[in-house]
């Protein structure tokens, strides 16, 4: 038994002393073969051991700050980055890492990336921390499932060398109904277990036993309070939350460089332990010369890395007075996963589409969830929309603020299309120091009609050179409904589907007063019609063809003609005519007049 000791150490250990009851409960716990180690073994007064004492509390730590294995990664680099599970361990076995508890970091690594993206989860840390707080789960000692046989289970924190957590689970989890213990391969205590822990293989239990669960739940737990692990600053706060001694920290640092310069999988159960026994320090005897007095003085605040303790109490007989000690500042508890804000989903959103001046069908709808995956109430969501089509939410701001739901969802206000056509984006977001963000793609289309038509039959003529005397008036509609400002265009064509521009014949003017055969800024009123310019024939006589189409598709053709007026002959009088005429002028001569036809020609009389 005494070759299967590890060397582990309490939190905030910083002597090389190690009390019995450590030893014996450490070597129960940790050996392939374990058992529930009941009390203190070896004899003696842990407590006496100074510095090496354990807190009496848990200060908020994931594993109730129990013991860990403090065994350094070897000198030897690993082969390189990514090496292959083919290649053999270099330099030591100790960069291999069982095949199932590899498997497991990495999945816990996708599994938070698709959740929370932003914290940016390695899976070398849990490697890191895997391996300090369990040698990997005891080298991959696990079943077909993942799970630790025989469950790995800590020391009874009972206040003897360690810290005083008094049963929360009922002896449930680490089968102890007096003390909490810490349990599985990443050594949870049962009362943060009972708010972290994960079902991350899906077979209906949330086992702190079973690799992937606890790998997943460490994942968690490390990513709470917005932390970013790509950041050193996060990081070291979230190996300090797990278990809040500096010491600790530099051994997880430690493994964790060492992992990401390179590691390789190997069969379960074959992987290597810390080997290095620790003698159990005996228990230092009254000290029989003037000194510090054995008690403890207050250790470094685990606020603060790297402070000194505060002064012990004054040597006899010195002749000074002992300060009155500070109440301690009570400890900083990490917030409660269902608490925790971990990530931001759509809810279903649909495609965002709209016509130009109508309202989006489509509401966009997002759901936030907690660190444990459930839905998250109360978390303010920000909605912006961002594009210049003229688009705003129905309130007629940009930008709105939602909060979730008991259901965890927000829905935002309804969208009102602006009157340009493009498009646009609606993000969400939330969160704060590190928040998460959606975005939506939203599309604005032209306002549309599916028919178009002239609003009269009259023929429309214009000769050579000359105005067309008519305008040419039409009315687009959309499902029968009149179709208010869609965009039309109108061309002068060759053939009714527009396929050839005509470039004689009808004509437009521009600004300028120059002829143009197409125009592309008409528009339809508030009652869909449209009533076209002015048009123009030039010298080329014809019938033309004029297409108007509109957004839509919906279009029509027109027939313009171009011709010369026909010429007219001097009128004949008829006989008919004539012989009326003449009546007329009989009928109202004066009586005794002689009708200018009747009367007797004048003769010349010879002179007598």
């Amino acid at each position: 038994m005494a070759a299967h000791i590890r060397r582990r150490l309490r939190k905030g250990a910083t002597t090389t002393a190690v009390a019995a009851a450590a030893v014996a409960a450490l070597a129960a716990s940790q050996a392939p073969a374990a058992t529930l180690a009941d009390g203190p073994a070896g004899g003696g007064d842990p407590k006496a051991a100074g510095e090496d004492t354990a807190s009496t509390e848990d200060d908020g730590a994931a594993t109730g700050n129990s013991p860990y294995y403090t065994d350094l990664p070897p000198l030897v680099t690993p082969n390189k980055p990514g090496a292959s599970s083919n290649l053999p361990a270099t330099g030591s076995a100790e960069a291999g890492i069982p095949a199932s508890v590899l498997a497991a970091y990495k999945q816990a690594e996708q599994t938070v990336r698709t959740t929370d993206p932003a914290c940016r989860l390695p899976w070398q840390l849990l490697a890191a921390i895997g391996k300090v707080e369990s040698g990997q789960a005891r080298g991959g000692r696990v079943d077909a499932n993942g799970t630790a046989s025989p469950p790995i289970l800590g020391p009874a924190l009972n206040g003897q060398g360690f810290a005083l957590i008094k049963d929360t689970d009922g002896g449930a989890y680490d089968g102890d109904a007096v003390h909490d213990r810490a349990v599985g391969p990443m050594q949870f205590i049962p009362s943060t277990w009972a708010s972290w822990g994960q079902d991350a293989n899906s077979d209906g239990r949330k086992d702190p036993n079973n690799i992937f669960d606890a790998a997943l739940a460490a994942g968690r737990y490390l990513c709470a309070n917005d932390r970013d692990l790509a950041i050193a600053a996060d990081l070291d706060k979230a190996v300090l939350s797990y278990n809040r001694s500096n010491e600790y920290l530099r051994t997880v640092r430690s493994w964790f460089s060492y992992y990401q310069r390179g590691t390789h999988e190997i069969p379960d159960g074959t992987g290597t332990l810390p080997t290095t026994p620790s003698t159990p320090s005996p228990n230092p005897g009254p000290s029989t010369s003037p000194g510090p007095s054995a008690t403890p003085g207050p250790k470094p605040s685990p606020d603060k890395p790297g402070g000194k303790p505060s002064p012990g109490p004054s040597k006899p007989g010195d002749g000074s007075t002992s300060p009155t000690p500070k109440p301690p500042k009570p400890p900083t508890s990490e917030p409660t996963p269902a608490e925790t804000f971990g990530s931001l989903e759509n809810a279903g959103t649909g495609p965002l589409r709209a016509t130009a001046g109508q309202a989006f069908d489509e509401r966009v709808t997002v759901l936030a969830r907690n660190a444990l995956g459930a839905p998250l109430g109360k978390v303010p969501v920000t909605f912006t929309v961002t594009g210049n089509t003229g688009t705003l939410f129905a309130v007629g701001k940009k930008t709105v603020t939602v909060r979730t739901g008991a259901n965890g969802t927000a829905t935002a206000p309804e969208l009102r299309a602006g009157e340009k056509a493009g498009e646009f984006t609606v993000t969400a977001v939330a969160g704060t120091g590190r928040p998460r963000t959606l975005t939506y793609a939203a599309t604005v289309t032209a306002r549309q009609a599916d028919a178009i038509a002239r609003t009269d039959e009259k023929a429309l003529v214009a000769a050579p050179g000359e105005k067309f005397a008519d305008a040419v008036t039409v009315k687009a509609t959309y499902k029968d409904a009149a179709a208010a400002g869609v965009a039309v265009t109108a061309t002068m064509v060759k053939d009714p589907l527009g396929l050839f521009d005509n470039d004689k014949g009808p004509y437009f003017k521009d600004a300028a007063g120059k002829p143009v055969r197409t125009l592309t800024t008409l528009t339809t009123d508030a009652a869909g019609v449209l009533r076209l310019p002015e048009i123009f024939a030039d010298g080329t006589e014809g019938t033309f063809k004029l297409r108007l189409t509109t957004e839509g598709g919906a279009s029509v053709v027109i027939e313009l003609t171009v011709r010369a007026p026909e010429a007219t002959a001097p009128e004949e009088t008829a006989p008919e005519e004539t012989a009326r005429e003449e009546t007329a002028r009989e009928e109202t001569a004066p009586e005794g007049t002689v009708p200018e036809e009747a009367a007797p020609k004048e003769t010349a009389t010879p002179e007598a």
